[in-house]
């Protein structure tokens, strides 16, 4: 649990310790008072401003080490992460359709919308868990879909079979943590591919 990772200066620990922190945001949001209105769409969340500056990030970090070194209720890291999860899920399927939140950054988004954001959260950072434990992905097929739709939109399963890559490889040079080289980068060029910043 201490390797380290891909995401600086995490270990494997903190890393699954900023995935629990991420999703358990949802139950204060949905305790907290609800939008009128949906303004803000889980594409528009990723947009470069003081949530992806120094400062945030640095409370990121803190936040991940502080949850990693003492999780709720003396749990594990990945007993931690269950509970959450559940706790999240159990939620949200209460919930009625068209229900909308505000994220701590204060954008006005439908949950349906949020929660895309954290399927990216989970898919993405657990490619680099998988890879810091040298294990195969365990992107299930339904969360590779959901991030390849936010990052390519529309046509994205038909950009992802003109690339022929798999989904996991797919999704780590979208995110740029695989890179691509010259030849790759001309394919996307020429396939009109305009990746999503994601930080």
């Amino acid at each position: 649990m201490e390797l380290p990772t891909r995401c600086t200066p995490w270990s494997v620990r903190e890393l699954l310790g900023h995935v629990c922190v991420v999703i358990d945001w949802v139950p204060g949001m949905l305790a907290g008072p609800a939008p009128e209105e949906a303004g803000i769409s889980a594409a528009d969340y990723y947009r470069p401003d003081e949530r992806f500056s120094s400062r945030t990030n640095r409370a990121r970090i803190a936040l991940a080490r502080d949850r990693a070194a003492g999780p709720a209720d003396g749990l594990g890291p990945a007993e931690d992460f269950t509970a959450v999860w559940r706790r999240v899920d159990r939620l949200c399927r209460a919930q009625p359709a068209g229900r909308t939140v505000f994220s701590r950054h204060g954008d006005a988004m439908l949950l349906s919308e949020f929660l895309i954001t954290r399927v990216v959260e989970v898919a993405v950072h657990g490619l680099d868990l998988a890879d810091a434990l040298g294990h195969e992905p365990w992107l299930t097929e339904s969360a590779g879909d959901t991030v390849l739709h936010l990052l390519l939109g529309a046509e994205h399963k038909a950009a992802a079979d003109a690339l022929g890559w798999s989904r996991p490889r797919l999704l780590r040079k979208a995110t740029g943590r695989e890179p691509l080289d010259a030849s790759e980068a001309a394919r996307i060029e020429r396939l009109g591919i305009r990746w999503l910043a994601l930080g």
